[in-house]
Order: C-alpha cells, then structure tokens, then sequence
C-alpha cells in the first residue's frame, strides 16, 4: 500500500510524533527542542512551539486539543496552550530522559514517565504533582491511561508491564513474560485487554487483570 501524502520533500528534524484529535494536525519533537505543528492536508509547517529544552523525546495531544506536552532528554517537561502557541507550564520533577507522555481521558491529567524509573502524574490546569509511582526497576518507556481512567499501563526496560490503580496510586498487577525491554504497552478501545511489544521481538496480548 503506497502512502496517501508524503509532503516531507526536505529532510525533518523530528524524533517524535503525534496527531491532534481532530487529526487535522501533526506535532513533532525536534532534536534541537523546538516542536513543528504540519498540516496534514496541506503539508506544510502551520507553526512551530520554542521550549526552553533540549532535544524532544516525546510528545501528546490532550484528547480535548487544546494542550501539547512535550519531554525532553534533560528532563524538562512543557505543556503549551494550543490556541496561544505559549508555554503555561514547565515541569522539572524528573532528573533524566522523559520517555512517554499520556493526557488522562479528560485531558485534566498528564502521565509522565522517565529514565528515573519513576512516573509522575500531575494536574494539567493548575501543574500541581498528585503523585509519584515508583516500581519499575529501570527506565519506564511507555505509559497510557485505561479509557475509563482509573488504572493506567506502563511499560519498561525492565522488561516488565504494570498495572496501576489511579485512584490508591498503586501498582496491583505486574505482567513478566517478555524477557527484553519492553518498548510499549497500550489498551484497546474499552479497556478490557493490554497489548505490549519488547525488544524480544514478542507481542503479547493480556485479558486486563481488573
């Protein structure tokens, strides 16, 4: 199947992407920091967001479209209003690399997960910290919030996949059958199975434990 649109014809300083809701746009994370907003009918470049970061590892629209955060390999992470193209927030409770970004259902909270080991969630109006969560034994790679937005996944190079409790701030389940790192792990649609997939080459497909 050839692609509908390939309007990069230059090369593109990107590491990271995402659609916005309305998938009308793309955002990219850049390796100099800065985020390029594309149109995706039109192709080209409709704006570009400045950080005050380094390089952008990740990147997520809030369901709602009115938020885009991005993280970044010194730690720092940003929530910009998408109206005004301006920074509302910075978040520096992490120490290294943010690996995955995730905006709750109702856009009113951000997963953040790192090479700390440690993943963050945060009140998205008002950046308040509602909890640190710490278990994985190394980098968490990955995290995503259940469609209902009481638990939420992550997933790490410690080859591992848990299952956390939003409401208790608890891990109650953890998946061991990769034997690599796993890179992501994500719920279907109603939130009733996992999906996860590691350097092992394997994908794995869990009944949710909840």
């Amino acid at each position: 199947m050839r692609p509908k649109m390939s309007f990069f014809l230059f090369p593109v300083d990107s590491w990271s992407i995402t659609f916005s809701p309305d998938a009308r746009f793309l955002a990219t994370g850049s390796h100099t920091g800065k985020i390029n907003i594309y149109g995706v009918e039109s192709g080209n470049k409709e704006t570009e967001l400045a950080t005050r970061g380094k390089f952008t590892l990740s990147i997520a629209y809030s369901p709602d479209g009115k938020y885009i955060a991005s993280g970044a390999i010194d730690g720092i992470i940003n929530i910009f209003d998408v109206a005004t193209g301006k920074v509302i927030h910075t978040l520096e409770g992490h120490a290294m690399p943010i690996r995955s970004l995730a905006f709750s259902p109702d856009s009113q909270l951000l997963l953040t997960a790192s090479d700390d080991g440690h993943i963050k969630l945060y009140d998205v109006q008002h950046a308040h910290l509602v909890g640190t969560l710490a278990g994985h034994g190394s980098w968490v790679l990955s995290v995503s919030f259940s469609p209902d937005q009481a638990h939420f996944v992550s997933s790490s190079s410690d080859k591992t996949v848990k299952v956390w409790n939003i409401g208790k701030k608890q891990c109650v389940h953890t998946f061991s059958d990769h034997v690599d790192q796993v890179w992501a792990a994500r719920y279907n649609s109603d939130g009733s199975k996992l999906v996860s997939i590691a350097e092992d080459r394997a994908i794995h497909i869990y009944d949710c434990p909840l």
